[in-house]
């Protein structure tokens, strides 16, 4: 039973990747179709456009391996993998590739099918080498990735690989010139602390002075509660490691006013370490991340922009500008995309099919019930 359901989820994705295919042509490739995947399936912009990339590919590049899918052979996932591995080549030698991998991909789990790929490539273009690194090598990034409660991962992917041995070496060797006698983290702990520390600008094994967004309560701050705090592009905290970060040697501590019926941010505290820079700050520390649903790079890594277009000679203030990333900055700008920003804060964006999605930031407590004065009327029913 099991192997029929992965049949038919293979046939669906098909379905799937054609419909993505479609769309892609019909908006003549425009880049803001991974966003609008992204919002009308729920994913991460990475997996959307990795997602929108296979869809093209497999509908014009590489038709035997939509065809293994359609019969329940091929998953999308491996689907990806093929179309990842063959993507450096020419629309003649990836059909080529394709044609090779016919009878090789059914019954391979995704790394089988990756490799089995990737020589298939190789062998339709063996003089492609230098061209297949350096497509690689052009696509390296930096990726951070949220883990559970209170962790998470930064990774470059496809880095120069005598960079990234180096750089490793460098890790190694520093981490174990620390674990001496009194050392009680593990070489594994050592070599993540390292790396970090170098990349905060320091020398390895000393803590360095960086700046987020804590959000926690008074209460818990002190110890009398145990309420979960909030970090901008994390998300939840439990008490202890937020009271860990708080209570750190370089804390710069802000009085934040929020609402007590909504829990939103009302007013920042201005005693502080540095000057402050009055609305650009209070604007960030009230979003706390990039407003487009479903993107959460904290808000001092974003830009400021109005919501609605800006009117020559228009008053500017906190209502009037919301956080976005680079990336989504621009996407206010495609053809078709509209935003609205009500006066709770709410902002909601229209997409160029009409389908709608809201953001608002969550509130930084839970709304309370407002009390009634003693001498005010009940409330008519």
């Amino acid at each position: 039973m099991a192997v029929a359901a992965s049949e038919g989820i293979a046939r669906l994705e098909a379905i799937r990747f054609r419909a993505l295919a479609q769309l892609s042509r019909y908006r003549e490739g425009a880049r803001s179709v991974v966003q609008e995947v992204a919002f009308a399936l729920s994913l991460v912009d990475s997996h959307a456009g990795a997602m929108v990339a296979a869809a093209d590919a497999l509908t014009t590049r590489l038709p035997c391996t939509l065809t293994l899918m359609n019969q329940g052979k091929v998953s999308g996932f491996g689907a990806m993998k093929v179309a990842a591995a063959t993507a450096w080549l020419s629309d003649e030698d990836a059909l080529a590739a394709d044609a090779l991998l016919e009878e090789r991909l059914p019954g391979k789990n995704s790394e089988q099918i990756r490799r089995a790929a990737s020589h298939a490539a190789a062998t339709v273009d063996r003089e492609g080498a230098d061209k297949r690194a350096k497509h690689h090598r052009d696509g390296r990034r930096l990726a951070m990735r949220q883990g559970e409660t209170g962790v998470a991962s930064i990774e470059v992917e496809d880095g120069p690989v005598e960079k990234v041995t180096a750089a490793y070496t460098r890790i190694d060797r520093e981490a174990r010139a620390l674990k001496t006698g009194g050392e009680t983290r593990t070489l594994d702990q050592l070599r993540a602390d390292v790396a970090l520390d170098l990349l905060l600008g320091g020398q390895g094994g000393v803590s360095e002075r960086t700046e987020v967004f804590l959000y926690v309560d008074l209460f818990t701050y002190l110890g009398l509660n145990d309420d979960p705090a909030e970090l901008a592009g994390h998300g939840r905290l439990p008490a202890t490691p937020a009271r860990h970060i708080a209570t750190g040697p370089n804390t710069v501590l802000r009085r934040i006013i929020t609402d007590p019926l909504s829990g939103q941010v009302l007013d920042l505290g201005r005693d502080r370490y540095r000057p402050t820079a009055g609305l650009d700050e209070y604007v960030r520390v009230r979003d706390r991340e990039c407003r487009r649903p479903g993107c959460h790079l904290p808000a001092q890594a974003c830009d400021l922009d109005h919501a609605v277009p800006w009117q020559h000679g228009g008053h500017t203030d906190a209502a009037d500008l919301v956080s976005f990333c680079r990336r989504d900055h621009r996407l206010k700008d495609e053809p078709g995309w509209s935003y609205h920003l009500a006066p709770d804060g709410t902002l909601t964006v229209t997409t160029p099919t009409g389908q709608t999605y809201d953001s608002t930031p969550p509130p930084l407590h839970e709304p309370r019930e407002r009390t009634p004065l003693a001498d005010e009327p009940p409330p008519p029913f």
